[in-house]
């Protein structure tokens, strides 16, 4: 039987082949049952020692069917194709909290050199494929997502100014010439907290923040498409190479993320220190997009994890269990202070551990 508690209200038990295991998963045993993973798998992760898979990584073909079409035309964004009618945010009874760089995906240490003095790659060449995904991410972000007019109106969530919004039809809307541009101090002005730049100007705020999330929910699984010619094909040249440098880092994420999806009553939610909009833009690129809806994707730039915790607490109740999933001292202190289990990632084997995990139902 195994049993796991994260705290005196939540204890889920399960059987698995009958063999009688138990885990009690109080935050002192957490770290105990998450190296039992670690060690179950082939992959072995110490400073400097990587050992890579056998085989390397074939992505080419984009992933999964595109969102489906309401009646009106428009796109549900928060219909996912393995599960057409996902359950009410009060029904849900795990939520996986990700952080995003250096835990699904591998960015930022590519261009500090990081990375590659920890696990022995090429370090010319983790920062040149770096410095390609990053013109990539801010090229999408300027060129289809609004970000050099939203830059300093950074949101937490895409929907923080939807109240602004008329529902005016935006399918003939030339936002080049509709006079909006983000005034000195945008910054304290964007919140989403009551303070509003004027009506209209907030009006235009938000119809920028609803065609981003038009644009996010139609091609989150056809980023292709988004891009176009010749930029489809430097992706998916990128997307190849990175995955060959980093041992099929996000390969293995999406592993863990689909077991998460696949769960009728668990749901991936992504807190990002990254702004909004280049936090898409990543989502987008790496081919995240299944994984996580836009309303499941909240960036702590300028409130910190801690209030986006207590925002996804709020949302989804406190009858759920959370389980963070990171690699940052900032999301173990506030897994910690709100009593939830924390998963780090350091290494590819602790990706691993997690899938496997997932799969034996420890987690």
């Amino acid at each position: 039987m195994i049993a796991w508690q994260t705290s005196a209200t939540h204890t889920y038990t399960q059987k698995h082949n009958s063999f009688p295991v138990s885990f009690a998963m109080e935050k002192s045993s957490f770290s105990n049952m998450k190296l039992l993973m670690t060690e179950c798998v082939s992959c072995v992760c110490v400073l400097g020692e990587y050992h890579p898979p056998p085989s390397p990584p074939t992505p080419g073909k984009e992933e999964g069917v595109p969102a489906r079409r309401g009646s009106d035309g428009k796109l549900r964004g928060r219909k996912r194709v393995s599960d057409p009618a996902p359950p009410l945010d009060s029904d849900i009874e795990r939520v996986f909290i990700w952080d995003l760089d250096e835990t699904i995906i591998i960015f930022h240490s590519l261009l500090t050199g990081t990375f590659s003095s920890r696990f022995g790659k090429d370090s010319s060449k983790a920062v040149s494929l770096g410095l390609w995904m990053e013109e990539m991410i801010f090229n999408l972000a300027d060129s289809r997502l609004f970000f050099n007019d939203l830059e300093e109106c950074d949101q937490v969530h895409i929907d923080d100014v939807a109240s602004d919004d008329n529902g005016q039809d935006l399918s003939t809307y030339n936002f080049g010439s509709d006079g909006f541009q983000s005034p000195a101090g945008a910054g304290s002005l964007c919140l989403g907290s009551g303070v509003h730049g004027g009506v209209d100007w907030m009006r235009k705020l938000a119809f920028r923040y609803r065609r981003v999330k038009e644009i996010y929910n139609t091609y989150k699984n056809n980023v292709g498409g988004l891009l176009g010619s010749p930029k489809r094909e430097e992706w998916l040249q990128l997307r190849r190479e990175m995955e060959v440098l980093t041992d099929l880092w996000l390969t293995q994420a999406l592993k863990a993320l689909a077991l998460i999806n696949s769960r009728p009553n668990c749901v991936n939610v992504l807190v990002t220190t990254t702004q909004l909009i280049p936090a898409l833009s990543k989502v987008l690129l790496y081919g995240l997009g299944s994984a996580f809806p836009i309303e499941n994707i909240y960036s702590a730039t300028k409130t910190g994890k801690e209030s986006c915790f207590e925002r996804v607490s709020q949302r989804f109740g406190r009858r759920a269990v959370y389980v963070v999933i990171g690699d940052g001292a900032e999301e173990e202190s506030v897994a910690k202070k709100k009593n939830m289990p924390f998963w780090r990632v350091s290494c590819r084997a602790d990706l691993e551990a997690l899938s496997h995990a997932l799969e034996l139902d420890y987690l």
